[in-house]
């Protein structure tokens, strides 16, 4: 049974005098640009053939949509993002939805 393996090459990180936690920050990015994070997510669990058709027909009408409003201007495209920045949002306390 054929596997739908993605050859490419390995990814390497250097590790340098800034020390080991910048070198796996550095290899988390270089993991999700490649798109190997989102491929263990997709793999993680089984997903039958009949849901998998369903799922990918329910995210192209979600993109249909959502192009169908940026042509009638209800919404704007996203700003290009930059490369430089003071990291993402996530962490900080508070939330919700965690139970006690």
């Amino acid at each position: 049974m054929p596997t739908d393996a993605i050859q490419c090459k390995p990814l390497e990180v250097a590790v340098a005098d800034r020390g080991i936690e910048r070198a796996i920050k550095q290899l988390k990015r270089k993991m999700a640009t490649e798109g190997i994070m989102k491929e263990l997510k997709r793999r993680r669990q089984y997903m039958k053939p009949s849901v998998k058709r369903r799922k990918k027909a329910a995210e192209a009408a979600r993109r249909r949509r959502k192009r169908a409003r940026m042509e009638a201007g209800l919404i704007t495209a996203a700003p290009p993002r930059t490369g430089a920045g003071g990291g993402g949002g996530g962490g900080g306390g508070g939330g919700g939805g965690g139970r006690d």
